[in-house]
């Protein structure tokens, strides 16, 4: 990940849910789903949230893998979210990770190791204080 500040601006006009996400240049979609009041055009925030540490953590093991002349193929990695509901004290977020590739046990456990150290889940694993204020 860039070392610079990771900035992002979103926007919500009266289009109930559908809001307007734009990072570094890039545009992206966030909604709700229909049952819910949403239009169903976007991820929802939390899909967001664990696409931004699958895509990190693949970022940074293919990085780690590429460097060490890994023969890793593929990297794929399945995500998911407690609910809301479960969130009081601790908000648990399961990741499975599978590689293709030959890789030799060794590898496959450095791989894992290599996962954690991955930007995003840094930041998920570290206490988060967020600070409000009117722009």
């Amino acid at each position: 990940m860039d070392k610079k500040q990771i900035t992002a601006v979103t926007e919500l006009d009266r289009s109930h849910y559908l809001t307007k996400v734009y990072a570094g240049g890039h545009f992206i979609y966030a909604d709700e789903p229909a049952d819910v009041g949403g239009t169903d055009e976007g991820m929802n925030p939390g899909a967001l949230l664990l696409a931004s540490l699958g895509s990190c953590t693949a970022i940074t093991i293919r990085m780690y893998a590429d460097r060490k002349e890994m023969a890793l193929d593929t990297i794929k990695i399945h995500l998911a979210i407690c609910n809301e509901q479960e969130m009081s004290a601790t908000t648990r977020i399961t990741r499975k990770i599978e590689f293709g590739g030959d890789l030799s046990e060794a590898e496959l456990t450095r791989l894992m190791q290599i996962a954690d150290k991955c930007p995003i889940h840094k930041m998920l694993s570290n206490p988060i204080q967020i600070e409000t204020s009117l722009a």
